[in-house]
């Protein structure tokens, strides 16, 4: 889609793929790719890579927007950072005037009413949130039964009506989002829950063969960690090969070193022989 004027919540004029209105007008129409940066160079792959939505932590959202200035992001706010209601107020505003188009956060449906309230555009989590696991029973696929499909379904009417646009939704399965998702206004942002996703989102980490233990649901497109193994070893091979150099006495050698003019080093041991401007080796005092 070819990027539209905008003014930020920070009322900066900008440029985006995408707005939260175009979402939502495409919901089951298409689907969009979506990964997480936390770098500008992370970001600036991703945009040139052609990714839809990118999200990052509310800490790195003026790097990863300077690295892609017009992709539509979203901006964490993570649950051990931020604490009171005030705290992630703060917090969720000063993400939107850097420059984030939505904020995400896992936290109760009074959150997400409050910040909703104040006019930031705001994606809740449904199905599993792997740091509340514990009231799933563990890490585990939502939604495998009706009944727990159908609780499903009223988190979902709960969380839209609380003022959400969207929500992440992880680990459901396939047929559970793919029956629930057209029912409700939220966009839906796929991971580990099938293709009936608006969004369809995996970890960068994940995409890039970057993860020593990759959920289930992830599909590597690169090697990234092989690569990785290697640089590291090539990294360690070299500096014990300077090491080495340095004390046999072959780094530096004439190919890295400098010499003097001709005849200026006789003329330096001369003058500093006539005048002993440094004290002499051996003759130092502690």
């Amino acid at each position: 889609m070819k990027p539209r004027p905008i003014y930020t919540y920070g009322g900066r004029p900008a440029r985006r793929n995408y707005t939260v209105a175009d979402m939502i007008a495409l919901k089951n129409q298409t689907w969009l790719c979506q990964t997480c940066s936390d770098t500008e160079e992370e970001a600036a792959a991703c945009a040139a890579a052609g990714i839809d939505v990118l999200n990052t932590s509310d800490a790195n959202i003026s790097a990863v927007r300077a690295g892609a200035p017009e992709l539509f992001t979203i901006a964490d706010l993570p649950l051990t950072a931020h604490h009171t209601p005030d705290d992630i107020l703060r917090a969720a505003v000063r993400a939107a005037e850097a420059g984030a188009d939505a904020v995400y956060t896992p936290r109760s449906l009074r959150m997400v009413e409050m910040l909703a309230k104040e006019g930031l555009a705001v994606q809740g989590h449904l199905g599993l949130v792997p740091r509340l696991s514990t009231w799933r029973g563990g890490l585990r696929i939502v939604g495998k039964t009706a009944k727990e499909a159908i609780e499903l379904a009223e988190d979902f009417r709960r969380l839209e009506d609380a003022g959400a646009y969207a929500a992440e939704v992880e680990c459901v399965a396939t047929e559970a989002l793919e029956e629930i998702g057209p029912r409700s206004r939220l966009v839906t942002h796929s991971i580990g829950a099938g293709s009936g996703g608006d969004i369809i989102f995996m970890f960068l980490v994940d995409i890039c063969g970057d993860s020593e233990r990759p959920p289930g649901h992830a599909r590597a497109f690169a090697d990234l960690r092989s690569m990785r193994k290697k640089l590291d070893e090539e990294r360690r091979r070299a500096l014990r090969d300077f090491c080495q150099a340095v004390r046999d006495g072959s780094y530096p050698d004439a190919a890295t070193s400098v010499p003097m003019l001709p005849n200026e080093p006789e003329k330096l041991r001369e003058a500093l022989d006539a005048r002993p401007i440094l004290n002499r080796r051996g003759d130092c005092h502690g």
